[in-house]
């Protein structure tokens, strides 16, 4: 993001990024059990924020570790006996509750769900100096929340860590269980440079304006 601060505690639409995202949940569904896993130099901060904004949606909050798989399974300790788990990034506050429904639905059914979206640019194979085409249509674009039975995921945890683990879905698949794709929604971008602010305060601006809208209206 080229700033001094973490890009989860940046602010857009006049609050953290991180608070868009668990308000989202919170919203959903309010029963849901929220673990929020952070490095462990940033909670003090992040606890500072929570008084500064007045943010008292109930969570708790984790060390992780040197890996984004250390982390996840430091999260896991916490989670209670329930049927499903949802593992999320912090930056992605804008995922759609009809994304999160559909995942959760088919973890149930299937034990595994991803949301995914299809390549929809022309996508090559190679390096910067050797490239070849690949057929797009046989590509998808990972989202979050991935949920799964809280068994499946629990029990993938416990393999040793290897570098192929880039999220849930391949620690899980490394398992030997197979994951679902579920569709998942553009607004749902994950803020990594610049630009991504721009877009998300847009989405913000956008689902502020209808809430507004629908008021008024009914």
């Amino acid at each position: 993001m080229g700033t001094e601060i973490p890009k989860q505690f940046i602010r857009v639409g006049g609050i953290p990024v991180l608070m868009h995202t668990i308000q989202n949940f919170y919203d959903f569904d309010p029963s849901l059990q929220l673990i929020l896993v952070l490095p462990a130099d940033e909670i003090i901060g992040w606890n500072e924020l929570c008084r500064q904004y007045h943010f008292e949606i109930q969570h708790q909050i984790i060390a992780g570790g040197d890996t984004r798989f250390q982390s996840v399974k430091n999260g896991l300790s916490l989670a209670s006996d329930c049927d499903l788990i949802a593992v999320h990034d912090g930056v992605r506050p804008l995922v759609s509750h009809e994304t999160i429904t559909r995942c959760f639905n088919c973890a149930a059914e299937m034990g595994t769900a991803i949301p995914v979206l299809p390549a929809n640019e022309s996508v090559r194979e190679g390096s910067m100096s050797k490239s070849v085409p690949v057929d797009r249509s046989r590509y998808f674009l990972v989202q979050t929340p991935q949920v799964f039975k809280s068994s499946i995921l629990k029990n993938s945890y416990n393999q040793t860590y290897i570098s192929e683990f880039t999220d849930d879905a391949s620690v899980v698949e490394h398992s030997g269980t197979t994951v679902q794709l579920v569709m998942g929604d553009r607004e749902n971008i994950k803020i990594t440079f610049p630009e991504d602010m721009m877009i998300a305060e847009l989405f913000l601006y956008s689902k502020t304006a209808s809430r507004v809208y629908n008021h008024l209206k009914g």
